[in-house]
């Protein structure tokens, strides 16, 4: 449930479009996503730093869409948000003790501080590579081919980036950390 409340304005956005156009939908988006952000803040009485650069990008750029009447800023939003991502991915690796992805999983997961390093790395590329595909659809494509690419092309190659991602992170979870101790299996 809590994975289809985080689509919701892409899912908003994708309908409406299909109904009224790009301008609707993108009115949609913008008000989905600050309604989100606001259901978040009277929930959890936190701001998550994520989250908020996704609304600035939707509000800034949604916001240019619909005021100058081009709708090249709102196909420029996942990239702004997926290179933003990688940089803030980039810095934690370069700034603090722990990466980005180590504090995001550590609690569910134990690898090598290496391992950390490689995922986090894995996180930034996989950034670049989507904003820069984003950017190929949007100056190569229909705006019809570019909404669908939105929905379902970006969201293609973020379920097969984690797959893959988990794969790669169970390989290191057998090798470095056992399921059950001796200890919990006994009691079984």
């Amino acid at each position: 449930m809590k994975v289809l409340f985080e689509f919701l304005p892409i899912l908003l956005f994708f309908l409406v479009y299909k109904i009224a156009g790009i301008y609707w939908a993108t009115s949609t988006a913008i008000v989905a996503s600050l309604c989100q952000f606001a259901l978040h803040w009277f929930k959890r009485k936190q701001i998550d730093t994520l989250q908020l650069i996704t609304v600035l990008c939707i509000v800034l750029l949604g916001g240019a869409t619909l005021s100058l009447h081009n709708e090249l800023f709102i196909k420029w939003k996942p990239t702004a948000i997926n290179w933003t991502f990688g940089l803030v991915f980039l810095a934690s690796s370069v700034f603090g003790k722990k990466t980005l992805a180590q504090r995001l999983m550590e609690s569910n997961v134990k690898l090598p501080h290496p391992i950390w390093h490689r995922l986090n790395l894995s996180w930034v590329l996989f950034f670049v590579f989507t904003g820069a595909a984003n950017l190929y659809v949007v100056y190569h494509f229909s705006t019809e081919v570019w909404v669908n690419f939105k929905l379902f092309g970006l969201l293609g190659l973020t379920l097969l980036f984690v797959l893959a991602q988990s794969l790669y992170l169970m390989k290191h979870l057998k090798a470095s950390t056992p399921l059950l101790s001796k200890k919990e299996f006994k009691h079984e």
